[in-house]
């Protein structure tokens, strides 16, 4: 992370690449590329050997492999058959993990620790040596390919290092930070939401029909009546902008669950909040972002229920965004989340392909518990068992909803497609307090 001139200097660059449609677009290969060749085999197997899967394990290694591709150009490969170690992805979470106790512990406690090398003190210094080692190797290699790209041998790269090296001479620090915070925000952010709404849409299988009904709708239009076709490949980009209904739900469920519960500032300066709280110099803010999604003064008296819908234009037909300071999952302000758009883009992706293709059922007796994290992770997982769902019978099913709820719901989605219906039905109740502090 950084602060004044360096963080606006690091944001100002950021900031034109991740507007790029090229980079979205870069970012959809390599989602697609992982969930056909990872994602789903994994899955299916599952289903055919009736095996239970951690679901959020599953996931962590899926988007580490995503954001690693398009940060560098590089897959680790975690998501493998057999769900193999990868030194860096280890490296990465032990330096993680240990950081977190440096913000949970008093000062005193963790620079003793340090200093004697204790806990997970003993063990941060090797990490971050094999992640900065790790970086400056593919650093290394990036720069020579590209050097000999110049020199008329052809390699394609649109990864975010490459596009940072082709604008600017860089120096490898600045690279290095640029990656391993992109890789930061990205990882751990999206899985753990993917893997509350998957929880969320198993306990609300109103939510599920109609997410089904929406992909039905518009893979109906792009894709024609043969249901095999909607699952021979990953959603296009276009097709995956269209899922309003979808957005939503992912919406909702960091609503509830916000994949970073709380977030710190630092008082550089005399400061007065809005409210008209003075706030000295070298004092800390703490807010709870996990807290703010579920205050009936500003969600109302269903704060704690899952209803996408709240989320939906009037009419039903289109997706309607909340103020930044109301809905702070991303963050708000000039710090708000560069990669928000890439964030959903890859949720609605993965979250369409497992739907398409599977019904998830919690494992009998497991327990879903919060875990005190810098992230919302399930302190034991999601263990789930994956059935392969006939898609026929639910297109059939979503065709004769439509058909029958004329009035219940919206028309169509984006220009007349049939594929959003309201959901109806009571909401499912969800935790109504913080267990992770």
């Amino acid at each position: 992370n950084s602060d004044g001139g360096t963080w606006r200097f690091q944001r100002k660059t950021a900031a034109l690449e991740f507007t790029s449609r090229t980079l979205r677009h870069a970012m959809s290969r390599w989602v697609s590329r992982s969930i056909s060749l990872r994602l789903c085999p994994l899955l299916d197997s599952a289903s055919a050997s009736a095996t239970p899967v951690d679901l959020q394990d599953i996931l962590l290694r899926l988007t580490f492999d995503n954001i690693c591709g398009l940060t560098f150009g590089k897959d680790p490969e975690t998501l493998s058959p057999g769900l193999p170690d990868n030194a860096f992805a280890s490296a990465f979470d032990r330096a993680t993990e240990a950081t977190l106790h440096r913000f949970v512990l008093p000062d005193s406690v963790w620079r003793l620790k340090k200093w004697l090398r204790l806990g997970m003190e003993s063990g941060l210094r090797s990490s971050l040596a094999h992640v900065d080692a790790y970086m400056s190797r593919v650093i290394a290699a990036r720069k020579l390919e590209l050097s000999r790209a110049d020199s008329h041998q052809h390699h394609h790269h649109d990864d975010l290092l490459s596009r940072f090296m082709k604008k600017g001479d860089y120096s490898d620090e600045f690279l290095q930070h640029i990656a391993l915070n992109f890789i930061l925000a990205g990882r751990d952010t999206s899985s753990v939401a993917l893997t509350w709404f998957f929880w969320l849409v198993m306990q609300h299988p109103a939510v599920e029909d109609s997410i089904l009904r929406e992909l039905a709708g518009v893979l109906a239009e792009t894709r024609g009546g043969d249901v095999a076709s909607w699952v021979d490949q990953p959603l296009g980009f276009e097709e995956v902008d269209r899922l309003v209904y979808l957005k939503a739900a992912l919406s909702e469920t960091l609503r509830l669950y916000p994949s970073v519960p709380e977030d710190s500032k630092h008082v550089v300066a005399d400061d007065v909040l809005p409210d008209g709280t003075f706030v000295p110099a070298g004092s800390s803010v703490t807010y709870s972002i996990y807290s703010t999604g579920r205050m009936k003064f500003i969600w109302g008296e269903d704060c704690l229920e899952f209803r996408p819908e709240r989320w939906l234009t009037p009419d039903g037909k289109g997706f309607e965004a909340k103020d930044s300071f109301k809905f702070v999952a991303f963050n708000g302000g000039p710090r708000v989340c560069l990669g928000k758009d890439l964030a959903y883009l890859q949720m609605k992706s993965i979250a369409a392909a497992v739907l398409l293709r599977h019904r998830l059922t919690l494992a009998p007796g497991h327990p879903v518990e919060q875990k005190m994290s810098l992230t919302l992770f399930m302190k034991h997982g999601l263990r789930v068992n994956v059935h392969r769902r006939d898609l026929a019978a639910a297109a059939a099913a979503a065709a004769g909803a439509l058909g029958g709820d004329k009035g219940a719901g919206c028309a169509g989605v984006n220009g007349g497609v049939p594929g959003l219906v309201t959901v109806g039905g009571p909401a499912v109740k969800v935790f109504a307090g913080p267990s992770w502090n």
